[in-house]
């Protein structure tokens, strides 16, 4: 009898250690969901300063591709699949920029990559991107020699080789601006910002009576600057810079009591300018591609759009993400999701249909846009006849 027991004790270990074993055999039933979902799935990239002095662009690249996605997905996808966006935070820093492309690159859902937003923080992760084979396509990276860096990197707004002497235009000609002082950040699109616009500036026979630099992100006194400008008399100050320090600018020149009319980039046409700023920014003009105020269907479509999902009023950096995007998703189309065959599809692509106007790349993989010029007015951004 006891010998009877003693084997059905043996008999039952046995079966339960069987059981034990052949169930950590088994894919847990998460990772094998994870990866059903990745195959169900399309993943695209999408980075910039979600943090720091320059949150509100990282933040507009959020709301902008987001929105494209959401209308994708709503309309069945890819081929069925859902479109799925990564949101990274590289603080607009190149070493934070290299961190995130490295983890980008290694992973292999990820089939290309909307950002970065500096030409500092693109010019840093190209070469990764570049060896990798993974598209950068930067909604807003103006530096001529970004997609100079490879084959895999792309831009949606126009080079400061174009928008350097356009601005040029409307400071000498448009405002009348005959002696000119220049501020610009101290990083590779700030120098190359000052240089362009300074260079087409003196072909129309302007003076540049001072240029001056801050360091991004550090410069928080700008007075002593100021001051040096003012006793050159200046009929005009340009500023290569972005709004936080654009607002600061603004502000202390105010306090100062110098009254100089102010002209700057495409990189100032954020809300976040006026508000922080108030009428220390009234009068500056600046360039932009893409304005609410035009009657083209397709914008007046995403401006409502963009309302209803966010509450608030699109700006160029929503609109030009949103439109980075949407040419993401059709190279994607045309191509499936080879990282290779979608570099091919966004080289080849033509006249695409976007708010920030229709475009086609170059063989440098570079856009022609067509720029209009602003100017703040009562508190808000307004278009220059």
């Amino acid at each position: 009898m006891k010998k009877t027991r003693k084997s059905i004790i043996f008999v039952t270990l046995i079966l339960i250690m069987s059981l034990v074993l052949a169930a950590c055999s088994q894919p847990s039933n998460t990772s094998g969901g994870e990866k059903d979902a990745a195959k169900e799935s399309i993943t695209i990239a999408v980075t910039g300063p979600l943090s720091g002095d320059y949150a509100q662009y990282g933040e507009a690249f959020r709301k902008g591709t987001a929105l494209k996605v959401k209308e994708i997905n709503e309309n069945g996808g890819i081929d069925g699949k859902e479109v799925k966006i990564l949101l990274m935070d590289d603080k607009n820093d190149p070493k934070e920029a290299a961190n995130v492309a490295q983890r980008l690159v290694e992973d292999k859902n990820v089939v290309g990559v909307i950002g970065h937003f500096s030409s500092t923080a693109s010019l840093a992760t190209a070469p990764i991107y570049q060896k990798a084979g993974l598209v950068e396509f930067s909604p807003t990276a103006s530096h001529p020699d970004f997609t100079k860096q490879g084959t895999y990197m792309f831009r949606n707004i126009n080079t400061q080789a174009i928008e350097g002497p356009i601005v040029a235009d409307m400071v000498v000609n448009g405002m009348q601006g005959k002696k000119i002082a220049v501020i610009y950040i101290n990083n590779d699109w700030g120098i190359t910002a000052k240089d362009n616009f300074t260079s087409a500036a003196k072909e129309l026979g302007a003076e540049i009576v001072a240029e001056e630099t801050f360091i991004g992100g550090q410069t928080k006194d700008f007075t002593p600057t100021l001051t040096k400008i003012n006793e050159k008399k200046p009929d005009v100050l340009f500023l290569a810079a972005f709004y936080s320090e654009t607002g600061m600018i603004a502000q202390q020149m105010k306090q100062l009591g110098y009254d100089i009319p102010m002209a700057g980039l495409s990189s100032l046409y954020n809300e976040e300018l006026i508000k922080l700023a108030g009428d220390a920014v009234e009068g500056l003009y600046l360039s932009t591609n893409f304005f609410p105020g035009d009657t083209n269907p397709l914008v007046q479509d995403f401006i409502a759009n963009f309302k209803a999902g966010y509450n608030a009023d699109p700006d160029q950096f929503a609109a030009v993400a949103y439109d980075t995007m949407g040419m993401m998703i059709e190279a994607i189309k045309t191509a499936g999701t080879d990282r290779t065959a979608i570099r091919d599809a966004l080289a080849e692509m033509k006249d695409y249909p976007g708010v920030t106007g229709n475009t086609t790349f170059n063989e440098n993989r570079d856009v022609v846009k067509s720029l209009k010029v602003l100017q703040i007015k009562d508190g808000k951004f307004t278009i220059v006849e």
